[in-house]
């Protein structure tokens, strides 16, 4: 049986009947051409493949330095696409239901020191243009530990400036209340009253940060932000929007704050992810136990 016939079935499948995105359909569509080479060299057609071919292509990927994780969304593709072939009866049986994913790798987010955060956020010059909107969008990931996405879907009527609480919406289009420290607010306050004004044109909408057009600020937008006012603060590591994040919970678990309320604040849908940051602590507590005890 011609695969390239069921990849593109399956991909039309995936755009017209899931309604998934194009990058996921060309992130799938990558792994099956991927397979399709390689069946090809071993003259293996889709009724001949059983779970061992499978087993020995994902090796073949493995030693090719595919990551671990990459080789989860591999297993995954191969997974769904069986799962359509035999449902449809391209092929008698689901011979990728067997495979075995390999284990994620726990990474530790990394996380940047209160003294360069700080560093960070007064070394913005509120005087020149767009100083306020660059430093209250700052102070605000920072101190409210938002995902980019919800700060740049951040709006004025969501944000609570007499209680100092904003409300956005964050994965799965789950709400939350997070409240705004006494500085970020101060600087929100600040931009919103003395220069987005000047950037709101005619169709302008209710969200809090706007682009020098009037208009919302993108994703890439404020990563560029970001990442122009690190450099020029003079921070050496590579920042981006949610090293901030991070920032924000290391800093407040190494001061004392309870694991649920920072599970709460991040929006985590369950404690196993927030958990991530106890090891980060642990980390900081042993390099401080090997500095300062005399057999540390």
């Amino acid at each position: 049986m011609n695969i390239e016939r069921q990849i593109d079935s399956f991909i039309l499948y995936l755009a017209t009947e899931r309604g998934l995105s194009p990058s996921y359909q060309l992130s799938v569509r990558q792994t099956l051409d991927k397979l399709s080479e390689w069946m090809e060299q071993k003259k293996l057609s889709l009724d001949d493949v059983g779970t061992e071919d499978l087993a020995a292509f994902l090796a073949i990927r493995k030693k090719g330095g595919l990551a671990a994780s990459s080789l989860r969304i591999t297993v995954v593709h191969l997974k769904v696409f069986w799962r359509f072939i035999s449902g449809r009866r391209y092929v008698e049986a689901d011979v990728a239901e067997p495979l075995i994913a390999p284990k994620p790798i726990a990474t530790l987010p990394d996380s940047v020191h209160e003294s360069s955060i700080t560093s960070l956020l007064e070394g913005i010059d509120t005087m020149k243009r767009l100083g306020k909107r660059d430093r209250s969008i700052l102070e605000l990931f920072y101190a409210s530990g938002l995902r980019l996405s919800e700060v740049c879907g951040a709006r004025l009527e969501n944000l609570d400036a007499e209680e100092g609480f904003i409300r956005v919406t964050g994965k799965g289009n789950k709400t939350r209340i997070v409240p705004v420290g006494g500085q970020a607010l101060s600087a929100v306050e600040r931009y919103v009253k003395l220069e987005r004004p000047e950037l709101v044109k005619s169709r302008t909408s209710s969200q809090i940060f706007l682009s020098v057009r009037g208009g919302p600020l993108s994703p890439e937008r404020v990563r560029a932000i970001v990442k122009e006012r690190a450099k020029a603060a003079g921070i050496d590591s590579k920042m981006y929007p949610h090293l901030l994040r991070h920032s924000f919970a290391t800093h407040l678990l190494q001061n004392g704050a309870d694991l649920r309320v920072i599970q709460e604040l991040l929006g985590h849908a369950d404690i196993s992810t927030t958990q991530i940051y106890t090891h980060v602590d642990q980390k900081h507590l042993k390099e401080v136990h090997q500095k300062f005890h005399p057999r540390g």
